[in-house]
């Protein structure tokens, strides 16, 4: 009963996510979000600088270097802090209109990251030291500040030199994505560049396949796309512009190289850096195929600024275990929850140029969480603030997939023998929606015989879950969750449904109506039973504790970072395993053995009609 008034309340009023969901708790700030910038003094200190070298980057075409900022301050504090700021001129000029405040602030747009004087012993002991910085390429110049005062209270006392790239508006950081099609590859890029400026391209070709270009749209947002604070206030930056090709008419399993180019008016060429992507498998295809899942992910910083939250260790950890391993992994999904941007824009560049190794190599296909989505009265589910103002519009522009509406976040993709259903669980998911329809449809509508390995993606955990919040409640799910859609994933025989949002790892038996229909744990063979529910939502954010309560269902739960990665072998054999982060080595993994005859097998809630009739 108390279970049926909450979920009631969850659907009369769209509560906000911190309610409804099962992991914020005030823990998943920004940490930029710690920086009061509107109450920063203007007290430049005579004897206090700041100094950054080089002053010029990239002179061999990098899109990301190292900076050496040298600090000295004769009354050094524990608080003193550094901040990062680009473009390099950040005072009033940059407030908004709409900030409304009665006396003018200072600065109004927060830095790009920011890190502790005493992070080098040196400071306290001295008032000297030299902080190291590592920046990317994002269209502008920078500078650097130095704060005293702390996060709540700063007082600016010395401003370095501009720093910048020897091209701020080179194209960088691709994002390969599934098209449509098969044999569609889309690739998105971040430039300066307007299309007025210079004619965007790709230009690609493959193994006995002449070079071609493909044209490329270009697309970007403003300040008053953003539905509220910090992203149309201190968390605004431009996002530049941001354009996608689409490659056609692939072969089959082709290595292509390809480069970003844009062509200027007086007609010369601007280049990327050359990249290389597997082409995929025809829908069907008897090869191998590896799959690596995880949400949650986030950002890190590999030079130790804007820690907060214990953050960066389980991002830059999977990270990187997903490119030691890249050579053997043909598609990223990364379900959700995907930078923690919550409405600072300059996070989203961040973040393309973390996963740069993987995402210009790899199809890099995402989902929509709570941190994209979520705005009260912007369309969401769910009511919360969790997306910083952003309300979608960062991640449907920065990175393209395959959906009949970029808004509308859910989307069916094939990968050989894989059909993938991705949902949108920030938009209504029960039955009689218009997301419910397209599930049944993506479910229905693959062909087993060709496709076998039906898999289900969500953000939220529609499935199961023992979460310490989600044990309170009692319904181990995300309220709502999967009323309406077991019977689906019954009917259709999903193998295996995955789900974010909770930072940990969980695996279920086959289940249906919260009874196993399979006690065994690491091989599954024969017909289909139920519906393996997988959580694998420690990717990087902070972790989420479990309830004290274990049902029988629940087979594997970790409390650390990780992933999964799925390899089929071939139509009839599957392999699962679960990957610590911390040194890629399998802690959970099962197998799969299922031939046609038993997809098409009749079990509980899952059989077509038959006649008696000859």
């Amino acid at each position: 009963m108390v279970r049926d008034l909450f979920s009631l309340l969850c659907l009369i009023v769209h509560v906000a996510s911190s309610l409804c969901s099962s992991h914020e708790n005030g823990r998943g700030d920004q940490a930029l979000s710690q920086i009061d910038i509107y109450s920063t003094s203007f007290a430049l200190h005579h004897s206090a600088t700041i100094h950054a070298s080089p002053h010029v980057l990239g002179f061999k075409g990098e899109d990301t270097e190292w900076v050496n900022v040298d600090i000295s301050n004769p009354e050094p504090s524990s608080d003193d802090w550094v901040g990062v700021f680009s473009p390099a001129k950040f005072d009033s000029s940059s407030c908004a209109p709409t900030d409304g405040r009665e006396i003018a602030p200072f600065i109004c747009s927060a830095p790009i990251k920011y890190m502790y004087a005493k992070s080098n012993p040196d400071y306290m002991k001295t008032g000297k030291a030299v902080l190291k910085f590592l920046l990317i390429n994002q269209r502008a110049d920078f500078s650097f500040a130095l704060f005293t005062g702390g996060l709540s209270n700063p007082n600016l006392v010395a401003v370095s030199n501009h720093v910048s790239f020897t091209n701020p508006k080179a194209p960088v950081y691709p994002r390969l994505a599934l098209g449509k099609n098969w044999d569609h590859m889309s690739v998105t890029w971040t430039s300066g560049y307007n299309i007025g400026e210079a004619i965007p391209f790709v230009e690609w070709s493959g193994k006995g396949i002449s070079s071609r270009r493909s044209p490329a749209g270009t697309l970007t947002f403003t300040r008053n796309s953003m539905c509220g604070a910090p992203a149309r206030t201190v968390g605004w930056r431009d996002p530049g512009f941001i354009h996608t090709a689409f490659l056609k008419d692939l072969w089959p399993n082709l290595k292509y190289t390809y480069r970003m180019g844009h062509e200027l008016v007086n007609g010369s060429i601007i280049w990327s850096k050359n990249y290389t992507f597997k082409s995929s498998p025809y829908p069907g295809q008897d090869s191998l195929q590896r799959v690596i899942i995880f949400g949650d992910m986030g950002k890190g910083e590999r030079d130790g600024s804007n820690e907060y939250n214990d953050y960066q260790p389980g991002s830059l950890n999977t990270t990187d275990q997903v490119i030691k391993d890249l050579k053997n992994i043909d598609i990223v999904f990364h379900i959700g929850d995907i930078t923690y941007a919550n409405g600072y824009i300059s996070q989203w560049d961040q973040f393309t140029a973390q996963v740069e190794p993987i995402a210009s190599t790899v199809p890099y296909m995402i989902a929509s969480g709570n941190h994209e989505r979520d705005w009260p009265n912007s369309g969401s589910f769910y009511g919360g603030k969790d997306s910083g103002g952003e309300c979608g519009v960062p991640a449907e522009t920065m990175f393209d997939y395959p959906a009949e509406n970029k808004a509308k976040f859910w989307y069916s993709a094939d990968y050989g023998m894989f059909r993938f259903c991705v949902a949108d669980t920030e938009h209504d998911w029960r039955e009689g929606s218009e997301q419910y329809r397209f599930i049944e449809r993506c479910l229905a509508s693959v062909d087993r015989k060709t496709q076998p390995w039906l898999i289900f993606i969500a953000h939220r955990v529609l499935g199961y879950s023992t979460n310490d919040w989600y044990g309170q409640e009692g319904s181990f799910e995300e309220p709502m969750g999967r009323e309406s859609l077991q019977k689906l994933w019954q009917k259709y025989k999903v193998d295996i449904a995955f789900y974010g949002h909770v930072h940990n790892y969980e695996r279920t038996c086959p289940i249906y109506q919260n009874q196993c229909m399979d006690n065994e744990k690491s091989y599954y063979s024969g017909a289909f039973k139920g519906t393996i529910h997988v959580v694998v939502g420690g990717a990087g954010s902070h972790l989420s504790s479990f309830s004290s309560l274990k049902p029988k269902w629940s087979i594997f739960r970790d409390y650390d970072y990780g992933f999964v990665k799925l390899t089929a072998f071939d139509h009839s054999s599957l392999l699962f395993e679960y990957k610590k982060s911390s040194n890629g080595e399998v802690y959970d993994s099962f197998t799969v053995s299922r031939e046609y005859r038993d997809v098409l097998a009749c079990v509980r809630d899952s059989c077509d009609p038959t006649t008696l009739a000859s």
